[in-house]
């Protein structure tokens, strides 16, 4: 490949690692499993890394993908400890599943992009390592500037509402970690890195990176129109919703929901309401019906009587809105109120529908 200058090339490679992962939360641990980010199960969900490999619209691979996402959805909710273990499981098990469908170059170039994806941050993984020829010491001090970009990021997704004063330090940061990085590597260190991760891919282009949406779970019972399966949906938009008809932030929602149901039907787009019981008026269908009808609900509700769907989806807010485009795949959400306190998220979601019409 053609040899990039070195400056630009380690600067491409930090922007990939932020775009794709844009709010990194990692643990304060030196392993390099903790500070590397978890993008494999990510990229190979993005049509563009699946034409790469020889494995778009394969069946083989959205079956793999069935059995990994059922597990890597709900996992984005569980403490970060766990968390990475979990998808390290699941990334064993991709590529487990991988082998017997892709040919060794295939899937090499699998791991070029996933490489490329972490951008520096692919330094720390033992193999690349010691691929490019870093010793101990200079992996520590790498590591180090590592963490106190990562400590500062935490800091301020914890900022409800943002920091100005923590962004600043955290970009400050960043160009301090970039600057370690430029001081450290040698020329025959970035040689050996640029061979590693084989020729460019622009990962930060890749708009679907989200799992399959999980199929509903029938509790039997159901409020509206007829009953609903995510399978039968194949082909067009869906919305699924979850929410609970005595929340109030719910309810805010309400007419926006009837509207897309309206409007946005005979365009190919399906409205699904999920109500989870918040409290025990909640459990009764009976009420979870009447509710629905005197919302004038003209989309299915599906009465998750047991969590089943909520948990399913690693559910953690009511309301919580979900656009699906026509493979299944989930490509955005949106928690709380779409207009809360000056927001736009139902033009948001509407925008994006258009997108994922024209697809």
């Amino acid at each position: 490949m053609t040899t990039m200058r070195s400056a630009s090339f380690l600067a491409q490679l930090a922007l990939a690692f932020i775009c794709l992962v844009p709010n990194l939360a990692l643990s304060q641990t030196i392993e390099p499993e903790a500070l590397v980010p978890q993008n494999l199960l990510k990229l190979v969900h993005a049509p563009e890394v699946q034409k790469e490999i020889g494995l778009e619209g394969d069946e083989r691979l959205r079956g793999i993908l069935k059995d990994v996402d059922r597990v890597w959805w709900p996992s984005r909710i569980l403490p970060e400890a766990k968390q990475v273990e979990t998808i390290r499981g699941l990334e064993t098990k991709l590529l487990d599943g991988l082998k017997p469908i892709l040919t060794s170059a295939k899937l090499r170039r699998l791991r070029e992009i996933e490489a490329q994806s972490q951008g520096t941050r692919s330094l720390i993984r033992p193999e690349i390592a010691k691929a490019v020829g870093l010793d101990e010491q200079t992996l520590l001090s790498i590591k180090t500037a590592f963490l106190a970009t990562d400590s500062l990021a935490r800091k301020l997704n914890a900022k409800q509402g943002g920091d100005p004063d923590l962004e600043m330090q955290l970009k400050s940061a960043r160009e301090e970690e970039q600057r370690t990085i430029n001081g450290i590597l040698t020329a025959a260190n970035r040689q050996a890195l640029s061979k590693l991760i084989g020729k460019p891919f622009n990962t930060m282009a890749l708009k679907r990176i989200y799992p399959l949406a999980p199929e509903l779970s029938d509790s039997g019972e159901w409020a509206g129109t007829a009953r609903s399966s995510l399978e039968d949906e194949l082909g067009k938009v869906v919305l699924v919703h979850f929410y609970a008809f005595q929340c109030h932030n719910c309810v805010a929602n309400f007419t926006h929901y009837n509207r897309w149901h309206e409007s946005l039907s005979k365009k190919g787009v399906t409205v699904i309401g999920i109500q989870t019981p918040e409290t025990e008026a909640e459990r009764d269908p009976i009420r979870v019906k009447q509710a629905a009808a005197k919302q004038g609900f003209g989309f299915p509700v599906l009465i998750d009587l047991k969590n089943a769907n909520w948990d399913a989806w690693g559910n953690t807010m009511w309301p919580t809105v979900y656009v699906i485009d026509k493979n299944g795949y989930i490509r955005s959400f949106w928690q709380g109120e779409l207009n809360w306190q000056g927001a736009t998220g139902d033009k948001t979601i509407e925008k994006l529908i258009d997108e994922l019409l024209e697809e």
